[in-house]
């Protein structure tokens, strides 16, 4: 479950595509998101998460509400149709489903093997060093807002490419598309982003929950 968060929703949106940035114009779009995102220290977010996948093309559409500082800490509470937790805190991911009383734990990749999304958006990773782009027309994207496709320098077992969907003048993230070597496609889309609030320690740490099985990646 974390791979499809880290890979990071079309839902009711307007059918207008995102405006087009081509050539130069996408590596230049690229260099200036990086430069805002060295300047973000942390942001929150609500967000819907839709993923259509599978033989027979299934949907589903969740919602929750994340929060992120860098280096490397998130925090995604989905709260409907069905709760979830995720959390890193920035040596460790942490995965909870209640329903399921399990929690999975694996270690956050090295910035060097951070080419996931969610790990981009927590500064590790680099856009230009960990991928190529060129432009993307995302459906749904909201107005006013541009939109890249990047597709991983190395191949990445869990996605083939994303869309990345940024607000014009503010370069405050709005879409995050990502399409699996399945053919499944996940969209995450975000509103009342804040940046820069000062999120508490508190809010990336993962307290065990009693009564569950804990299953650690081999290795770590």
């Amino acid at each position: 479950m974390f791979q499809r968060l880290c890979l990071l929703v079309v839902g009711l949106a307007s059918l207008a595509a995102v405006g087009h940035a081509d050539g130069d114009a996408a590596t230049a779009l690229a260099t200036s998101i990086q430069r805002h995102y060295d300047r973000v220290r942390d942001f929150q977010a609500d967000f819907t998460h839709t993923y259509v996948g599978g033989i027979l093309r299934k949907k589903t559409v969740e919602r929750g509400r994340m929060a992120v500082r860098k280096p490397g800490r998130m925090r995604w509470t989905y709260t409907q149709p069905e709760e979830k937790l995720f959390v890193s805190d920035g040596n460790r991911v942490y995965s909870y489903v209640p329903a399921d009383k399990q929690v999975y734990v694996a270690a956050v990749p090295a910035d060097d093997q951070a080419t996931t999304p969610a790990l981009f958006l927590a500064g590790k990773g680099n856009i230009l060093r960990d991928f190529a782009v060129e432009p993307a027309d995302v459906p749904g994207a909201p107005a006013g807002s541009v939109g890249l496709k990047l597709t991983p320098k190395r191949p990445e077992r869990e996605y083939d490419w994303l869309n990345l969907v940024v607000d014009k003048s503010s370069l405050a993230l709005r879409m995050l598309v990502t399409s699996d070597s399945q053919g499944g496609l996940s969209t995450f889309a975000f509103t009342n982003l804040r940046e820069n609030t000062g999120i508490a320690d508190k809010e990336f740490v993962f307290v065990m929950p009693r009564g569950v099985d804990v299953i650690t990646d081999a290795g770590h």
